[in-house]
């Protein structure tokens, strides 16, 4: 298992549990540092990308350098490490699972420029689908809100003076009053990797509390 990541504290924290890991630091969003991570690897069978940002404001409140940046983080990065990859794991008959989000699929308020970034992410998933069926499997898991870092950070940035307040709120926002593990995103990722997957591919899997049923 190689864990690429450009935070080399948390990136080697989690290689030394996972045994037989190893960490290759790169900043997905230079091209140049992706192909020579890639040059490094032999074979690929697996690609998760699980790489993002998020920003809150509406489209008057998002600046055109942060809607810039989270396109490149989020979409921009995401093509680099797969157009990389992408040779490995055609050789493999391999498989790639993206990390979306419900606000590909529905609008959330404020969150102009992230809703934009993940809707392209689950259209790139779509769209790879089709072009390699056959040889690569292409999916895009698409969670809820998550109990992370990310949403503490949320949290500690936005609403300070409130967060337990903004946490019961995003707790309801799931129609099973609770925000998502992380483990059970995890499990989705296992099972479209798994060969009991095998007939899935360019699918959006939901895994968010009910939310996008309402």
């Amino acid at each position: 298992m190689l864990i690429v990541d450009i935070d080399t504290e948390r990136a080697e924290a989690l290689s030394r549990e996972l045994p037989g890991s190893k960490f290759l630091k790169c900043d997905i969003t230079d091209q140049s540092a992706v192909n020579a991570t890639f040059d490094k690897i032999d074979a690929l069978d697996i690609l998760v990308n699980n790489a993002g940002i998020g920003l809150v404001g509406n489209i008057e409140e998002t600046a055109p350098e942060d809607f810039a940046r989270l396109f490149q983080v989020n979409v921009e990065g995401m093509y680099f490490v797969t157009k990389a990859a992408i040779g490995k794991l055609v050789a493999s008959k391999g498989t790639v699972v993206n990390i979306g989000s419900v606000a590909g699929l529905v609008g959330i308020k404020r969150r102009y420029a992230y809703c934009a970034t993940k809707g392209a992410v689950i259209a790139m998933t779509r769209q790879l689908a089709v072009d390699y069926a056959g040889k690569v499997r292409v999916n895009v898991v698409c969670p809820g809100t998550v109990d992370t870092p990310f949403v503490e950070a949320y949290l500690e940035k936005f609403h300070k003076h409130e967060k337990e307040k903004v946490r019961g709120e995003l707790n309801q926002r799931q129609l099973v009053g609770r925000l998502g593990k992380p483990d059970e995103i995890a499990y989705s990722v296992l099972y479209l990797c798994s060969s009991e997957a095998e007939f899935a591919t360019g699918s959006a899997l939901t895994i968010d509390g009910g939310w996008t049923a309402v």
